[in-house]
C-alpha cells in the first residue's frame, strides 16, 4: 500500500538509541535485524497483519559490540547467520536461531569499518576501512587472503563488493576529490582491471548490484540520480549504460530482492528512495513489445530457501544459493515464525548434595515440568496474537462501516 501513514502507524521500537542499518533475512520475509548506537543488535519477527501497538520486543538482542554497531547484513545461503561490524573495529558472525555469537574477528581492522560485503555463496568478505584498505577475509579461518591499500587515492570512504567471478568492484574518490569505480581481480590486487573517474561531486556511491543481470547502479548520497553500468568480460570491463534523474535528492537506498519485482511488467529493478519525509519507489524497466515472460531478463534467481544451516557452514561447507524461476511471478511462502532456541542453563544437573525444599532448581522441577510451563506460555502467546488479528480485524471493519455512512 502506498500513500501517507497515519501518525499512530505502530511502529519497532525496542532500541534505546539511533538505529543505524537494517537489513530484511533473504530465507524469511518477515524476519529483519537493526542495528543500533546503544550497542545492540536486534531481530524482530513482522507480522503479516498490522499491529495494533508498538512492537517493543525482538526475537533475539544480541550483545557483543562494545560500541556502536553500524552495519549488519546477512549470509546469503545459510540460515540464521548474521554479521555485524561496529565503530569498535570488530566484526562479529551470530547465529540468530540460538542468539550465539560464532565467530569475532578482531585483529583485522584498525579503525572505522565503512562496509562489508558477503560473495555469492558467503565464503569470504569483502570490507573497506578507514585506514584505506579493502581486505578480503576467510571468516572461519579468521584470515586476510588478499589486501589492497589505497585502491582509490583520496581521503574519503570507499566503498568494495563482490560481482560475479569473484571480482570486486570499488567506488572512491581520486586524489584531486573525482569520483572513481574500479574493478578488481583478487588473483591480481595490484593493478585494476578497470578505473574510471566520473565526477567532481562529494557524497559516497553506494553500489547495488544484480548478478543476474551483471548491472551495478551507483547512488551517490546527497544526488539525485542512479547511474548504472554494466560489468562484462572484455574490455573495457564496466560498461556506462545511462543514468536516472530525478529533482530531490537521496539520503538511503534500499534495494528490492529480485523474486518482489512484477515479472509481467519487464522491471528488472527496484530502489527505494529515502526522503526527508517519504519513501519512494523508483521502478527500472526494460521496453519489451511482447506480454510473454522475458527468459533473458529473468534467468533462474535466488529464492528464500537457505542452501545450508549455520553450523554446517561453520563447519566449512559452502553451497551456491538455490535458485527459483520468476516464470510465473514469486508466490510468497507463508509466514514462518523465527523460533530462537537458547542453550537451557537447567539442562545441566545440579551439583550433588543436601537437597532443599520448594527450589524450583530442584530435580523435582524436572525437564517435562519446565516444558508444560513453556507450552502453556507458547499457547497464551498465540492467543493474545489471534486476539490481537481479531481486534486489527474488527477495526479495519468499524472503520470501512464508518466510512461508508459518511
Amino acid at each position: 500500500q502506498t500513500g501517507r501513514v497515519d501518525k499512530n502507524h505502530p511502529l519497532v521500537t525496542g532500541h534505546t538509541a539511533p538505529v543505524l542499518d537494517i537489513d530484511w533475512c533473504p530465507h524469511n520475509d518477515n524476519v529483519i535485524a537493526s542495528a543500533s548506537e546503544d550497542t545492540t543488535v536486534m531481530v524482530w519477527q513482522i507480522p503479516d497483519y498490522v499491529p495494533v501497538r508498538n512492537i517493543t520486543e525482538p526475537v533475539v538482542t544480541l550483545e557483543g559490540h562494545s560500541k556502536r554497531v553500524s552495519i549488519i547484513s546477512w549470509h546469503p545461503t545459510a540460515r540464521n547467520v548474521l554479521l555485524s561490524a561496529g565503530c569498535d573495529n570488530l566484526v562479529i558472525l551470530w547465529n540468530v536461531g540460538t542468539g550465539e555469537m560464532l565467530l569475532a574477528l578482531d585483529d583485522m581492522h584498525t579503525d572505522l569499518i565503512y562496509n562489508v560485503g558477503w560473495n555469492r555463496n558467503g565464503s569470504l568478505l569483502v570490507t573497506t576501512c578507514k585506514d584505506k584498505k579493502v581486505r578480503v577475509i576467510d571468516p572461519r579461518k579468521q584470515q586476510i587472503i588478499a589486501e589492497k591499500t589505497k585502491p582509490h587515492d583520496g581521503t574519503r570512504p570507499i566503498r568494495a563488493i563482490f560481482v560475479a567471478d569473484g571480482k570486486i568492484f570499488t567506488t572512491g574518490f581520486s586524489r584531486m576529490s573525482e569520483r572513481q569505480l574500479g574493478l578488481w581481480d583478487l588473483n591480481n590486487f595490484e593493478e585494476p582491471i578497470a578505473l574510471q573517474e566520473m565526477d567532481t561531486s562529494n557524497g559516497v556511491l553506494l553500489p547495488f548490484y544484480d548478478a543476474d543481470s551483471s548491472i551495478v547502479y551507483l547512488c551517490g548520497k546527497g544526488d539525485s540520480s542512479i547511474r548504472y553500468f554494466e560489468i562484462t568480460d572484455e574490455a573495457p570491463y564496466v560498461h556506462y549504460l545511462n543514468t536516472y534523474s530525478s529533482k530531490e535528492p537521496q539520503r538511503g537506498m534500499g534495494f528490492m530482492p529480485k523474486r518482489g519485482l512484477d515479472v509481467s511488467k519487464c522491471e528488472i529493478a527496484r530502489f527505494f528512495k529515502l526522503h526527508e519525509r517519504k519513501c519512494e519507489p523508483i521502478v527500472m524497466t526494460v521496453p519489451r513489445k511482447s506480454d510473454l515472460f522475458q527468459d533473458d531478463l529473468y534467468p533462474d534467481t535466488p529464492g528464500p530457501e537457505p542452501a545450508l544451516e549455520a553450523d554446517e557452514w561453520l563447519s566449512g561447507k559452502d553451497a551456491e544459493p538455490i535458485l527459483i524461476s520468476l516464470r510465473d511471478g514469486y508466490v510468497p511462502i507463508k509466514n514462518r515464525e523465527l523460533k530462537v532456541v537458547k542453550k537451557n542453563i537447567l539442562d545441566s544437573k545440579p551439583p550433588p548434595g543436601p537437597r532443599r525444599r520448594h527450589s524450583t532448581c530442584d530435580s523435582d522441577f524436572s525437564q517435562p515440568a519446565l516444558e508444560e510451563v513453556l507450552e502453556e506460555i507458547r499457547a497464551l502467546k498465540e492467543m493474545v496474537q489471534a486476539q490481537e488479528k481479531r481486534i486489527c480485524d474488527l477495526e479495519n471493519k468499524l472503520c470501512q462501516f464508518t466510512n461508508g455512512t459518511d
